[in-house]
């Protein structure tokens, strides 16, 4: 098992044997210094042999299996050399999005998103025509499989992302039925933040010799402050989750429940209590799950109630706080949870509802911190009257989007020089295939609105409303 000790080796990208393409494109997108996993994993990958990989969500896993998929391409080959296997159309989509950056400077690649959510009909359009690389959920992978619009036969190397996650959503028998699709001699990568039995079961039977590849802890304790909060039965959890809110006042907060239908439960009643928040699980359509994470990562809604599974390939930079209203089941689940927050530099909050019923998760959670467990004092909450923050932003949406040749400049253009708002009044802009969406200062919004109303993007007319 490879550890931290190559942290210390100064190693650049360009001193990897990579196609001078990726090293340009990899300057031009600044990435100036490797992460730990891509310093530890990407020479192994590049000798074309097997790896599992322990490593978190933003650890810049994507990049270390994206350039090695990249720097094996036979170009002038169209079929299938590359597949990556993911747990979510959110996470399928970042992936690929990651590797077109990648591919920027490679003329002639083909990259398809086989997601689920979305019709077959336009993805086996897409795939008469050939592809590099296929990244795409188990099961509509598989169901290409069957109706044979994919073949797998060309196959070099083959990537479970969220390895863990997708073991965790029951697709053990479909990831098997996958990687049995594909040529016995190829590289396979697995890549997880935790490191559960199935994982070595599908090991030995699909993989040769591989390298293990762990990269430290998953968070700094450091960057992270803890705080434990107990109630006395399950029913009292809001009640002390909205004095948690009110006390610290976190300008964005990811909030974990175990169930669907409790996300959907607690963002009832924090919506009924005067706050921002969205839900976020496997039981919404995916145009809501995407305008979800959309309206969270644009800072328009504050609070994001999800469940483990739904928020795996949420990469949000500035993370308040993480709230656990409900604990994991296990220790590696909850540290995956709060090392989404203190990123970057940035100090970090993790805060957990606890009852008398989670004793012996503590146990567990406790035994693998190098401190004791800080309880912290509801008292202190009983004189908070602050008011509930307002998010920030507001999002508008246009009814125009990449089919209308919409780019995010036509947009940043039209609200700077023709309705005259200043740059930083403006936030993330996204687009989609058939609507684009912006996130404005909300003491700006209805300047914008009305300008977007009346006026013209693109010398066109066009449809906006507000989202809330």
């Amino acid at each position: 098992m490879i550890q931290s000790e190559l942290l210390h080796q100064q190693l650049s990208f360009s001193q990897l044997p990579l196609r001078q393409e990726l090293i340009k494109s990899i300057a031009s997108l600044n990435y100036e210094n490797m992460t730990p996993i891509q310093m530890q994993s990407l020479p192994i990958i590049l000798k074309n042999e097997d790896i599992i990989a322990q490593a978190k969500t933003g650890s810049g896993k994507t990049a270390a299996f994206g350039l090695s998929l990249l720097n094996n391409l036979k170009i002038s080959f169209f079929a299938v050399q590359g597949l990556v296997l993911c747990p979510t159309r959110e996470l399928a989509e970042q992936v690929s999005q990651a590797i077109r950056r990648l591919a920027c400077l490679m003329p002639n690649i083909k990259i398809i998103n086989l997601s689920g959510g979305i019709p077959m009909k336009p993805q086996q359009d897409s795939l008469r025509h050939g592809a590099h690389i296929i990244v795409g959920t188990p099961g509509r992978v598989l169901k290409h499989l069957k109706s044979a619009t994919l073949d797998l036969t060309q196959v070099k190397t083959l990537v479970l992302d969220e390895a863990d996650r997708m073991l965790d959503m029951g697709f053990f028998d479909d990831i098997t039925s996958i990687l049995s699709a594909s040529p016995k001699q190829r590289q396979t990568l697995f890549f997880s933040a935790t490191y559960p039995e199935e994982i070595k079961q599908l090991s030995k039977q699909f993989m040769m010799n591989p390298k293990e590849v762990v990269v430290g802890t998953p968070y700094d304790e450091i960057d992270i402050e803890q705080r434990f909060y107990e109630v006395t039965k399950h029913t009292h959890k809001f009640s002390l989750l909205k004095s948690l809110l009110l006390h610290y006042q976190p300008v964005s907060t990811l909030i974990f429940c175990n169930t669907k239908q409790q996300t959907t439960d607690v963002t009832d009643q924090l919506i009924h209590e005067g706050f921002s928040a969205i839900a976020l699980n496997g039981d919404m359509e995916q145009v809501d799950r995407d305008l979800a994470v959309l309206r969270f990562a644009n800072q328009s809604c504050s609070i994001l109630v999800a469940t483990d599974v739904a928020a795996r390939g949420l990469d949000i930079k500035e993370l308040s706080a993480v709230i656990n209203f409900d604990l994991a089941f296990d220790h590696d689940v909850h540290i995956h949870r709060i090392g989404r927050t203190g990123r970057a530099g940035n100090k970090g909050l993790a805060l957990s509802i606890t009852t008398p019923a989670d004793a012996q998760r503590i146990c567990a959670i406790e035994d693998n911190l190098s401190c004791p467990i800080i309880w912290g004092n509801t008292n202190e909450f009983e004189h908070s009257h602050a008011t509930r923050l307002v998010p920030e932003m507001v999002t508008l949406c246009l009814a125009l989007g990449k089919k209308d040749k919409i780019r995010p400049g036509d947009i940043l253009g039209a609200l700077t020089k023709d309705a005259g708002l200043a740059g930083n009044t403006i936030g993330k802009i996204n687009i989609t295939a058939m609507r684009s969406y912006v996130a404005i200062h909300r003491s700006h919004v209805d300047k914008a609105y009305q300008y977007l109303q009346n006026g013209k993007l693109k010398g066109r007319k066009v449809s906006v409303r507000k989202i809330s």
